[in-house]
C-alpha cells in the first residue's frame, strides 16, 4: 500500500490542455496510487486560483485523487468578460471545454487510466453535468457545490453517473432550484444541505464538510 503524500509535499503541475482551437491553463497534482480524477469546473468569475475549490482538492488529494483545476476561459477572454459578464454564462460552452479536458485526461500517462469524477461549483455545477451526459462512459460521478444544476436544463435527465447535490443550509434559492433538477433525473441522486452555510460556504467548518462529503462519494463511485 503506498502512503499518501502529504499536504506541504504535493504540488500540482502547469498544464496546458488543448481544446479545439484554444489552449486552457491549468494544476494537475497526482499523488502517488491515486485512484481516481477528478476535474474541477469553477463557477462564473472565478478560475483555477480559486481558494475554496483549492481547498478541496487538497482534500481530496489527501484521500488519494488525482486532480485538475482548470481556468475554462482564456485570459483574453476573460479580460472581455470582465466587462460583459456573457461568456461566463455561456454553460454549452464550458461544458465543451470540460469534455475536452476529459478527453484530455485520458491521454496523460499518469491518469489514463484513472475513472473521472467532476466537481463542479456554482454555475460550473450545470455544465459538470452536461459533461456528464454527453460523456456517460466516460464520467463515473460528479459532485455539484453551491452549485446550478437546473442550468444544465434537457441534459438532467440523460445524467447516468450518480451525482451528489452539496448547498448550504441559508442558500434557500439554490436549494429549491436543486430540488427542482433532482426532480429531471434519473441517475441516482443525493442531496446534503449543510447546516449555517451560505452560498460560499464561508462559515467556519463547512468548506471542511464539503471537502469530507465530496470525499465520500468519490471514494464510494471512483474506486
Amino acid at each position: 500500500m503506498v502512503a499518501r503524500t502529504s499536504r506541504s509535499a504535493l504540488r500540482p503541475d502547469p498544464v496546458q490542455v488543448p481544446a479545439g482551437v484554444i489552449v486552457l491553463e491549468g494544476d494537475l497534482a497526482v499523488p502517488p496510487g491515486a485512484h481516481g480524477v477528478v476535474l474541477f469546473a469553477h463557477g462564473s468569475g472565478s478560475g483555477r486560483h480559486s481558494p475554496r475549490n483549492r481547498a478541496v482538492a487538497t482534500a481530496l488529494n489527501d484521500r488519494g485523487f488525482a486532480t485538475l483545476l482548470l481556468d475554462l476561459l482564456t485570459q483574453q477572454e476573460e479580460v472581455v468578460d470582465d466587462r460583459t459578464a456573457h461568456i461566463r454564462f455561456d454553460i454549452p460552452l464550458l461544458a465543451g471545454r470540460l469534455a475536452y479536458a476529459a478527453e484530455w485526461l485520458g491521454t496523460q500517462m499518469t491518469t489514463r487510466t484513472l475513472p473521472l469524477g467532476l466537481f463542479g461549483a456554482s454555475t460550473g455545477a450545470g455544465a459538470a453535468l452536461i459533461t456528464a451526459a454527453q460523456k456517460p462512459d466516460m464520467v463515473k460521478a460528479v459532485v455539484s457545490r453551491g452549485g446550478r444544476p437546473d442550468l444544465a436544463h434537457e441534459h438532467l435527465p440523460r445524467v447516468k453517473c450518480p451525482t451528489l447535490l452539496i448547498i448550504g443550509g441559508r442558500d434557500e434559492p439554490v436549494i429549491e432550484l436543486n430540488e427542482q433538477a433532482r426532480a429531471q433525473m434519473t441517475a441516482p441522486v443525493t442531496m446534503e444541505i449543510v447546516a449555517g452555510a451560505t452560498h460560499l460556504f464561508e462559515e467556519p467548518g463547512t468548506l471542511e464538510k464539503v471537502a469530507e462529503l465530496a470525499a465520500n462519494w468519490f471514494d464510494q463511485w471512483l474506486r
